[in-house]
């Protein structure tokens, strides 16, 4: 692994603070995540810092993945952070210029972190998947790797106070067999149908992550279907649309002044 100085330092930072945290993480199927080539490794979305999870994954393979992160942050320290750990922006309204390059570092030979659900599920069950990781996948040549965090989001999520001491919370972190992509052109049956095994095996993986981990009654980090009061698919994907308006309606404002 060629030496990154930032991501180095970022690293270290992360398992500084997982140490004051006092989390206890747990890895199954390191040895899936490849220590050379390119790869999209696609993961769940509960909690806004399980990216931090998802690098030192990275880094017990000798990796440094590569984000896919909001364009609106190359800016300042955050901006200057993405350019020197080789973060691709992304660009709602260019997405295909993100997306290109996305491709071109697989084909480099490197791991592109993608999250097929776009965006944190508030009842901790997967969502329906964006096409972005098979549609990389298949046009790149590179394999996928499915992986599942569970316990990140007891941390730091939506609609739920933030535990940021020292929590002792377990994560466990849950890695799959890469899914090669079928061979041939980009077709919209190809992406379908291994955007639907992506999420099948992520679905198993998140069952596997979910064993022997205790989940209280009526805890609002537990999904409804185990016995918690986050809500259900359904009142989330409500509750997913409430803020997406929200959010719109600002964005009205503001340009209007």
């Amino acid at each position: 692994m060629a030496r990154e100085p930032v991501f180095d330092v970022l690293t270290g930072l992360v398992r500084g603070v997982f140490r004051a945290q006092g989390l206890r993480i747990e890895i199954t199927g390191q040895e899936h995540i490849p220590r050379s080539g390119g790869a999209v490794l696609a993961v769940n979305h509960t909690a806004y810092l399980d990216f931090m999870e998802v690098g030192l994954v990275g880094r017990g393979s000798g990796r440094n993945v590569r984000y896919m992160m909001k364009a609106e942050l190359e800016h300042g320290i955050v901006g200057w952070l993405m350019k020197h750990c080789k973060a691709i922006g992304v660009d709602r309204s260019h997405g295909a210029e993100s997306y290109e390059r996305a491709v071109t570092a697989l084909r480099g030979g490197e791991i592109v972190v993608v999250y097929p659900e776009a965006t944190i599920s508030r009842s901790f069950e997967l969502k329906e998947f964006k096409s972005g990781a098979a549609r990389m996948s298949i046009e790149s040549g590179q394999p996928i790797v499915p992986m599942v965090i569970w316990g990140a989001q007891r941390v730091w999520t939506k609609d739920i106070p933030k535990e940021l001491g020292r929590n002792h919370f377990p994560v466990h972190i849950r890695i799959g067999e890469p899914i090669a992509p079928p061979p041939g052109e980009l077709t919209a049956a190809g992406v379908d149908e291994l955007t639907a095994e992506l999420r099948s095996r992520m679905g198993d993986l998140l069952e596997l992550a979910q064993q022997g981990y205790e989940m209280p009654e009526g805890a609002p980090w537990v999904p409804a279907r185990l016995g918690g009061s986050a809500p259900t698919p359904e009142r989330a994907a409500v509750l997913d649309q409430e803020e997406l308006a929200r959010r719109r309606a600002a964005a009205q404002r503001k340009a209007a002044g």
